[in-house]
């Protein structure tokens, strides 16, 4: 069965709770004030694609391609990105709720997180080389094992990061973050 291909077409408000999204390739497509919570997107192709507004939380994303994709104003709670297809994976967050979210062992170099709420998001043996957080809320999120080279955190906050434990030669912090790189000793900084 040939999949649909689906190109620069905007989806407005609609609810895939209740009408399924049609399985195929959506290329340069717009998502705009959709809700996808706990549905399967599974198998299903998104190139160069904008969700704005939307829900995706806990929706089921095995072998689901993120191909150069921006996410804005979007609530993706609990979304296991790991599941997803590895190939050409892209994605940018701006102004998202992405808590309880797992990227484990994926490369996502070059990431864009910004105005971003990543609480108990788990990075473990992710490669974010090269990856900016400006502006987000890292309360609890699980760096193990992480390659944080070059990464930007100098706008962000309530991180932990044990040096030991990542790799983060040329990483950048403000003077304030750096307190996040001391947690593992429990010492008090006056």
């Amino acid at each position: 069965m040939e999949k649909e291909y689906i190109e620069g077409k905007i989806f407005e408000k609609i609810d895939y709770t209740q009408t399924l999204l049609i399985a195929g390739e959506y290329e340069n497509c717009k998502f705009n004030n959709c809700n996808f919570s706990n549905t399967s997107l599974s198998n299903i192709i998104f190139s160069e694609c904008t969700f704005n507004g939307c829900n995706l939380s806990l929706a089921k994303i095995s072998n689901t391609a993120f191909r150069d994709i921006k996410f804005k104003n979007c609530k993706l709670l609990g979304m296991h990105f790991e599941d997803s297809n590895k190939f050409l994976f892209t994605v940018d967050f701006e102004n998202c709720i992405l808590n309880l979210s797992s990227f484990y062992k994926l490369n996502i170099k070059k990431t864009k997180f910004k105005n971003t709420s990543l609480n108990e998001v788990d990075f473990t043996e992710t490669d974010l080389t090269n990856s900016i957080f400006d502006n987000c809320d890292l309360t609890l999120t699980t760096f193990a094992n992480t390659t944080l080279e070059k990464v930007d955190f100098r706008t962000s906050y309530n991180f932990s990061i044990d040096p030991e434990a990542n790799r983060i030669k040329k990483a950048k912090f403000s003077m304030n973050g750096v307190i996040g790189l001391l947690n593992k000793y429990d010492i008090e900084i006056v």
